[in-house]
């Protein structure tokens, strides 16, 4: 199985938008293990969404739609809905 998922830092209101076969483990990377790259300069990470597929081709299509200007109105609407919601 793969994951297509998307971490949320509410701290710096970015998303990352990424897919893999052991999400606890890459999840734990964004967040602590990594030493470089994009996602270490806005922890912490929240999960925010995620979509589970069986083969790997089809989880990079998710995941390139998701990077699309579609698939990102559809993901900060999730985040605004999910997110916002919980601080009032």
């Amino acid at each position: 199985m793969f994951t297509v998922y998307v971490l949320f830092s509410p701290k710096y209101n970015q998303i990352y938008i990424g897919y893999t076969s052991d999400l606890n483990n890459r999840f734990l990377s964004h967040n602590e293990l990594a030493t470089k790259g994009y996602t270490i300069r806005y922890r912490p990470w929240v999960m925010a969404y995620t979509e589970e597929f069986k083969t790997k081709s089809d989880a990079m299509k998710r995941e390139k739609q998701l990077k699309n200007a579609t698939g990102r109105n559809f993901i900060w609407n999730l985040i605004h809905e999910k997110f916002d919601s919980s601080n009032n």
